[in-house]
């Protein structure tokens, strides 16, 4: 099926033709139940495990193995050679997905793709998985049918088994870098700002946990006794969170690296849509909706420990907890972020209270190379798939394997795009991926990875 890339059209026609295959493939897939949680059975996770080895093998890949790592579901790694001399592309999926959640929330069964339209009358298939990640297989997959087998580049293809929860593969890249080793690395567990937006993720937040916990009495005391004048643990702790925000509700931490994002974001009314901002509440923060989300730092409060309302007492509180959760500027070092948070809360003392601080786990962010080769040959093959300029975005999440990458691999441009958007319902309800966006992002890893072909490697 190669077509000549020069002629973007007859590409176009030729991905075309692949897409109800494709499609048959992504349905198949969905409907596995492949929830990598400890509780779930395993069952379903090696059967969507081993349908990735049959779709890679019966597109070209004859090289393809598993990577089995304790306490992990395995993961997939292909190798499909390219032309002697040309450059070498890594491309990374994931094939487990979430647990459903509560099923009476779906509109359909969640483990069964269903054929629909969404609002705006687009095709659309609906269940979990459909677009976190598994469409991002069929982007790879499509790939290799159109090249039957013989891409212009050498690929190695990894198909990860258990992102969603964590593991040891994590962390497993820098112990094996020749593994790894590749010019470019295109991660596809993102997606566009928006449908028909073609965009390229090129920031990932930090995160740091910190611990805080108040004690100010041995014992509780009766409210009507002593309160008024014993010191309550709960009203310590509220004050001492309380100053993590100005009146703004922006966050108030001296150290935390904060600048504007150029690039494109959500709209406040999409925004509000995507957050479930309740009418009558305001988001948090000033300035623009990029820099709040995505280059600047978050606090939250995602954990507390005072008595239950439904089984409280009289009692002044002699104990109280928090846990804080910190997301942290792409460029700024986690740890030096969450040290920043220490020092603000170990210098508080509410009311003379000293507060215990411990800091727990940090992993760094990310930000990508813009200025290079594969930088470039993405965007403009995004531009010409979607038919309108490719922009940038991030993610406020973290993705743990990226910097693992990074690290086993320090010289390779790292980017991130995939074939879901930002209105997917990822880890919620009724996830859905637009079948156009399949189709759109399938051409354009295509018309990358020729124009990466037409490029000499570098060295590793």
């Amino acid at each position: 099926m190669t077509e000549p890339t020069n002629n973007v059209e007859s590409v176009r026609a030729a991905v075309a033709e692949l897409m109800p295959r494709l499609l048959d493939d992504l349905r198949r897939y969905v409907e596995i139940p492949s929830v990598a949680f400890p509780g779930f059975p395993t069952e379903p996770v090696l059967a969507a495990h081993d349908l990735v080895v049959e779709l890679l093998s019966e597109a070209g890949a004859s090289d393809v193995e598993s990577i089995r790592l304790p306490d992990t579901s395995p993961a997939v790694f292909a190798t499909i050679p390219g032309p002697e001399g040309s450059p070498t592309v890594l491309l990374y999926t994931h094939y487990d997905v979430v647990p459903e959640g509560d099923p009476s929330a779906w509109k359909t069964p969640a483990f069964s793709a269903i054929d629909a339209k969404d609002e705006a009358g687009r095709d659309i298939i609906i269940g979990r998985g459909s677009a976190d990640s598994k469409a991002n297989l069929m982007l790879h997959l499509g790939a290799l049918r159109y090249f039957e087998g013989k891409p212009p580049v050498t690929l190695k293809i990894v198909v990860e088994g258990q992102e969603e929860f964590g593991s040891d593969f994590d962390s497993y890249p820098p112990s094996a870098p020749e593994r790894f080793a590749a010019d470019a690395m295109i991660i596809a567990d993102v997606g566009n700002i928006r449908p028909g937006v073609p965009t390229v993720t090129v920031a990932l937040r930090g995160s740091a946990a910190v611990d805080v916990e108040v004690n100010t009495l041995a014992s509780p005391k009766h409210s009507g006794l002593f309160g008024g004048a014993a010191p309550d643990a709960v009203i310590v702790l509220l004050h001492a969170l309380s100053s993590l925000h100005d009146a703004d509700g922006n966050v108030a931490v001296a150290g935390l690296l904060r600048n504007e994002w150029a690039g494109t974001t959500y709209t406040d009314d999409e925004f509000r849509e995507l957050a479930e901002i309740l009418p009558g509440v305001e988001p948090f923060g000033t300035g623009g909706l990029g820099s709040r989300i995505w280059s600047g730092p978050a606090v939250s409060v995602i954990g507390i420990d005072v008595a239950s309302v439904d089984t409280s007492l009289n009692a002044v509180a002699a104990h109280a907890r928090a846990r804080i959760n910190l997301r942290v500027h792409p460029e700024q070092n986690a740890v030096e972020a969450q040290q920043a948070l220490v020092t603000h809360l170990e210098n508080l003392k509410p009311f003379g209270v000293s507060l215990t601080v411990v800091a727990g786990e940090a992993g760094n962010g990310f930000a990508a190379k813009t200025d290079g080769p594969a930088y470039t040959a993405l965007s403009a093959a995004l531009t010409e798939a979607f038919e309108t300029p490719a922009t940038t975005a991030a993610a406020g999440g973290s993705i743990p394997l990226v910097n693992s990458l990074q690290q086993a691999v320090p010289g390779a441009e790292v980017l991130l795009f995939g074939a879901t958007d930002g209105f997917s319902n990822i880890h919620a309800p009724n996830e859905r991926v637009v079948v156009d966006e399949i189709e759109r992002s399938v051409l354009a890893e295509i018309l990358f990875l020729s124009t990466l072909g037409s490029q000499p490697a570098h060295d590793h």
